[in-house]
């Protein structure tokens, strides 16, 4: 039973059914131009207090990565962090998806910034999803929200924390964004059903980590479990 709250399935088919000119006008109505400020990309807070950005990643989105950079798979994700213990060996047991690796200082490991402060992404052509729609999501459940507080909303689509929020967006890159925000939002709702169903606990021991994600069980360096 799932006490009347929609089911994975019925989300997906209205995620399907979204309209993109539709997306596009309310993203037109909030406003948006990225300021290059890098807030999205960097961890949250202060010193021991600091949060390490964290932005969900498909299995698939960390292959091209990994293809993109040849970098290892542990240099483009990590286990998403929610749910493990920090034990004697470091963090451990079992998690669902994968974010995006930091460095040291929590940021994105593909963050750079000039000497001016204004930021790129290293990876920009091939970044993935969340970061392509960010700060926009859309209100239907079993979809991901990014960092930073729901601040506006027209429609489907809420905007979360951004400084380039309220800015005039062109129409054509207003579509763009839309196209892309309905594309993550059936891409997140078939990855969430596809965890449900290939999701098989799996005893770990000490210092050990279990990535579930729509693909089965997985080691943190994306080798298969059952391998």
């Amino acid at each position: 039973m799932n006490d009347g709250e929609p089911t994975l399935e019925a989300e997906l088919e209205r995620a399907r059914e979204l309209d993109v000119s539709d997306l596009a006008d309310a993203i037109e109505s909030i406003g948006f131009e990225c300021t290059r400020c890098g807030a999205c990309c960097k961890g949250h807070g202060e010193g021991d207090e600091r949060d390490a950005h964290t932005a969900t990643v498909f299995p698939d989105e960390v292959r091209r990565l990994t293809d993109a950079t040849e970098y290892d798979f542990r240099d483009v994700a990590r286990p998403m962090p929610f749910g493990l213990t920090d034990g004697g060996d470091g963090p451990e047991g079992e998690t669902f998806e994968w974010a995006l690796q930091t460095d040291a200082c929590g940021d994105c490991a593909f963050y750079e910034e000039d000497d001016s402060g204004t930021g790129a992404c290293g990876v920009h052509e091939d970044r993935p999803l969340i970061c392509q729609t960010y700060p926009f999501s859309v209100a239907l459940g079993g979809t991901s929200q990014p960092m930073g507080e729901a601040v506006d909303e027209a429609g489907m689509v809420r905007a979360h924390e951004c400084e380039g929020l309220g800015r005039d967006i062109s129409r054509e890159d207003a579509e763009e964004l839309a196209s892309a925000l309905k594309t993550r939002a059936v891409r997140e709702l078939e990855e969430a059903i596809g965890v449900r169903d290939e999701f098989s606990p799996v005893e770990t021991g000490p210092g050990e980590v279990v990535v579930h994600d729509s693909e089965g069980a997985k080691r943190p360096d994306g080798s298969r479990v059952e391998d």
